[in-house]
């Protein structure tokens, strides 16, 4: 049987995109398949996608003239993985494999085919992810709704020159664990000054999501919302004066400038 849609590779980002496609009802259970070779991982997938074809392996037949196929395995097994779908006859890939190149995957297929490259983050895991394509030398303007029509199941799609595509993964694809470590860090913050573990959790994470909603709300920029918040002489003033002295600012430029740089390595 020819699959729409083959997802090849199980894991956290593969599981996602398939069950945000379920959920927007991006095609009918039956049409989409995953490849999977860990057995256990196999398991839980045919638990929690019912209808869902979970195999070992990409047969021929799982191929057809409208396959396509997202790639989400580990840089490691990618081009042994594209040069498989290039045996079984698939002429469309999504690749979410971090540093890859399309031109290096377009090498591992006989004949021209369309390669879009995407970083995702981890929040498609809650359907909040954002994510960024980027189209190869043979992809036209249908196969980039095509792949923003997957990723745009589990959150925001925009579309960038691959040239960029470093940079996006720099800056938005750690971007939860900078924030992570912001919220880590602000929690203990909170418990230094007397407060017990959870309610400095809850007064922190609270306020990230308000302040997030806020923004997006608004449209006000970052830089307005927060002259808001800040007074003359006043706490927020003294806090970001900390700030400031202690190059927050400046760390978060050198963060995101090491990402893409160890990115660009990658594609190397």
């Amino acid at each position: 049987m020819a699959f729409t849609l083959i997802i090849i590779g199980g894991g956290r980002i593969g599981s996602a995109l398939a069950e945000g496609l379920m959920d927007a009802k991006w095609c009918p259970p039956g049409d989409l398949a995953i490849i999977e070779t860990a057995s256990e991982q196999r398991e839980a997938l045919q638990s929690r996608l019912p209808g869902v074809a979970v195999l070992a392996a990409l047969e021929i037949d799982h191929v057809g003239p409208t396959s396509g196929a997202a790639l989400c395995v580990k840089p490691e097994h990618a081009e042994s993985a594209a040069r498989h779908c290039a045996a079984m006859g698939v002429t469309r890939i999504l690749s979410v494999v971090a540093g890859l190149s399309t031109h290096r995957l377009e090498l591992s297929f006989p004949e021209p085919i369309a390669i879009i490259r995407a970083m995702p983050n981890t929040p498609v895991l809650v359907r909040k992810g954002v994510s960024a394509i980027a189209g190869g030398a043979h992809v036209t303007k249908d196969d980039l709704d095509w792949a923003e029509s997957i990723l745009g199941a589990v959150g925001t799609v925009v579309r960038v020159s691959e040239k960029n595509i470093d940079a996006v993964t720099g800056l938005s694809g750690p971007m939860p664990a900078y924030l992570y470590l912001v919220i880590e860090s602000l929690i203990e913050a909170g418990v230094h000054q007397g407060l017990s573990r959870e309610i400095s959790r809850q007064l922190v994470v609270g306020t990230f999501e308000g302040s997030a909603a806020l923004l997006v709300a608004t449209g006000e920029t970052p830089e307005e919302l927060r002259s808001q918040v800040t007074s003359p002489g006043g706490t927020t003033a003294a806090g970001l004066r900390i700030l400031e002295s202690r190059a927050v600012r400046s760390a978060f430029l050198e963060a995101v400038a090491a990402a893409a740089e160890r990115s660009r390595q990658m594609g190397r």
